[in-house]
């Protein structure tokens, strides 16, 4: 298999199972979102030390954190990225729980083009003309929900800047995606343990207290969070950047579908007039991107 295929492949298993992780979070909606996520980090952090250890990266991992501890502005950024993908996690499966899925797409969604005004504003990165129209209309998308529903779209915005923020903090840290959670979970983790310890004390903890069906599925949060990284840091290494930027929408749409056809959520006018600005914005941006790689790749 050649590395374009592969990375093909690699990346759209990826965002497939992204999308279809709401309906693994369903199945755990009699666990609180606070259990949930807390089993995610534990888990995470213990699976994917196993694979590294397992495919002989260990004394890798050991030297990226002597690195980054050389390292200061990088060591804490790593810190505020754990935290802020801590954060995204908590929100998303709030949100599936909640009944909040199809406002996890839209945030997902809007998730580039904030990428993209985050790069303008801290790496003084410059838009082009059909990028900045792409940004007013999903500005616009925003603002229809906001004014139709009466309420702030809290949900689709918090995953889209707490996403993309961590993507900023990671951008300007060299580390590699599988070795880099394992850290990123280990920062985290002494507040999970303790978090658990707590409802393990207080006799609230679900993990081996209810049913063996619902420990199963707390113990694989960590599969599920760590498999399809790895198949995404695959698929990124061995396919263009806008390409990747292409198979991201999968996940949302997914996602979308999911909780409109299978959990029924509320889908009205406004809610498509809303996605169609954003639909139409991602268009315009991925069209601008791609004839800029092209320019890119003939001035090279």
């Amino acid at each position: 298999m050649d590395s374009t295929k592969k990375g093909i492949l690699s990346a759209t298993f990826a965002y497939i199972m992204w999308g279809l992780v709401p309906i693994y979070w369903k199945q755990l909606d009699m666990v609180s979102s606070n259990e949930i996520i807390t089993s995610r980090i534990v888990w995470s952090f213990i699976l994917t030390l196993i694979f590294v250890v397992a495919i002989r990266q260990g004394k890798d991992l050991l030297q990226d954190v002597q690195t980054l501890w050389q390292h200061q502005k990088s060591f804490w950024s790593l810190v505020a990225a754990s935290y802020l993908i801590s954060a995204n996690w908590y929100i998303f499966i709030w949100a599936v729980n909640h009944n909040h899925i199809v406002e996890t797409s839209m945030g997902y969604y809007i998730n580039p083009l904030v990428s993209v005004l985050l790069g303008v504003i801290f790496l003084k990165e410059r838009l082009s003309k059909a990028q900045v129209l792409a940004c007013i209309i999903a500005f616009a998308g925003v603002a229809v929900l906001v004014i139709s529903n009466g309420k702030f779209p809290f949900v689709a915005l918090g995953l889209a800047f707490s996403f993309g923020i961590y993507g900023l903090l990671k951008k300007q840290i060299k580390l590699d995606a599988t070795r880099g959670l394992v850290i990123e979970t280990l920062f985290i983790l002494p507040l999970a343990l303790g978090y658990y310890i707590y409802l393990i004390a207080k006799g609230e903890s679900a993990m081996f207290h209810l049913d063996w069906v619902t420990t199963f599925l707390l113990i694989g949060t960590g599969v599920i969070t760590a498999i399809p990284l790895i198949l995404f840091a695959v698929g990124a290494q061995n396919i263009p950047l806008y390409l990747v930027g292409f198979f991201q929408y999968i996940a949302p749409t997914m996602t979308l579908l999911i909780g409109t056809f299978i959990y029924h959520e509320k889908f009205g006018l406004h809610d498509f007039i809303a996605f169609g600005c954003i639909w139409l914005a991602i268009i315009v941006f991925s069209y601008a991107t791609i004839v800029e790689a092209k320019k890119s790749k003939n001035l090279a």
